[in-house]
């Protein structure tokens, strides 16, 4: 389209480019993104317009507007990221899918005030093997005047045949684009992801702390549904150390207690199935978790005398009747077994998670 945009019906000097920034992209993709596709728009004039999320509300902010972008932004002031770690969750398999709020819905909300009222074409890079998210694509689409264009698709230019284009025309091997704590529907190849992970422990780390919080808000938010990210490594194969060391270290931070309380309703449209669930987290106490030698205790400091957890349920344990206890102030928590993605409580998590969710997750109930 570059090279002949005649040939495509495109006028380069209407054509806008969208980044929509999530703030985890593998640090190569970036780079190479950075070093070759930015050289190309440059050279043709074409704006590249690199929008974010503004805040927790769907309001957007454009980072950078130029026809001579020098570089790939990172992130905005509200990412991906901050979505899922504000609510104790990792992307999901089912239902809502939060990364529609970081680039769909960004890119639709800066797309209305730029066409207004006139007819376009949104090009979009599926490649064949995913004529399903065009045909997704199309069944979401809410503005008429809108018209999905797949030119991969189209060529029947499949993953394999584009990353040897991209080979043959930039001599690097570029790797799979999408955000570095995602699952296999969209990541592909585990193995591939497992090692991009090796590569980058502290990434990996950061990514294991965003699930052992939301297990441990959740036993069943796991990143991989049935599994976890943690069990993919293994303390006793040296090239896994990095990592599980990086995620060691993610948890050195402070810690606190939470109140969690879910409701299940049934569905407003059909009482036969369950409606969208709600969740209450409320932090009742904070503190600090401890190592021994021995033993990695997770303990908080005395401060209240009056029971602060009436039912706690052991995350390692099947038999969830045989798990509950009751918590006083103060009491050690159970040990830590570190094989164990969260073997402490359903309400710890760390602290820094949930600076902003107690008051969305209280009024949702």
């Amino acid at each position: 389209m570059l090279e002949d945009p005649a040939a495509h019906g495109v006028d380069l000097d209407r054509t806008m480019v969208l980044h929509e920034l999530t703030r985890d992209e593998w640090p190569a993709t970036r780079a190479h993104a950075e070093q070759f596709v930015l050289s190309l728009l440059r050279e043709n004039r074409v704006r590249l317009v690199q929008v974010a999320r503004a805040s927790r509300s769907l309001k957007i902010t454009v980072m950078d507007d130029s026809r001579q972008s020098q570089r790939i932004i990172e992130r905005g002031p509200w990412a991906l990221w901050d979505e899922y770690e504000t609510g104790g969750a990792v992307p999901q398999q089912g239902g809502i899918r939060l990364c529609l709020h970081a680039k769909g819905k960004v890119g639709d909300a800066l797309i209305a005030p730029e066409i207004g009222d006139r007819p376009f074409r949104q090009v979009m890079g599926f490649n064949a093997d995913e004529a399903g998210r065009s045909r997704r694509d199309e069944a979401a689409r809410k503005n008429p005047l809108r018209q999905g264009v797949y030119p991969l698709i189209d060529r029947g230019r499949g993953r394999e045949r584009c990353e040897a284009f991209l080979y043959e025309r930039f001599g690097v091997r570029w790797e799979k684009s999408y955000c570095s704590f995602c699952f296999p529907v969209s990541m592909g190849a585990m193995d591939a992801h497992l090692d991009r992970m090796r590569a980058h422990p502290d990434i990996a780390g950061r990514a294991l702390r965003l699930e052992y919080t939301s297990v441990s808000l959740n036993p069943q938010a796991k990143l991989f549904g049935r599994r976890s990210l943690l069990e993919q490594f293994d303390p006793g194969r040296g090239e896994d150390r990095p990592v599980l060391a990086a995620f060691e270290e993610e948890l050195t931070c402070p810690w606190a207690l939470y109140h969690v309380r879910r409701i299940l309703p049934v569905s407003k449209a059909d009482p036969t199935r369950r409606g969208r669930p709600m969740r209450s987290v409320e932090r009742v106490h904070v503190g600090s978790w401890q190592a021994t030698p021995s033993a990695t205790p997770r303990t908080l400091p005395p401060r209240a005398p009056r029971p602060i957890i009436r039912r706690c349920s052991q995350l390692g344990s099947r038999d969830s009747s045989r798990a509950q206890r009751t918590c006083t102030a103060g009491e050690p928590l159970p040990t830590v077994d570190r094989s164990s993605l969260a073997p402490c409580m359903v309400i710890t998590a760390a602290q820094g998670a949930f600076s902003a969710s107690r008051a969305s997750a209280v009024g949702s109930t």
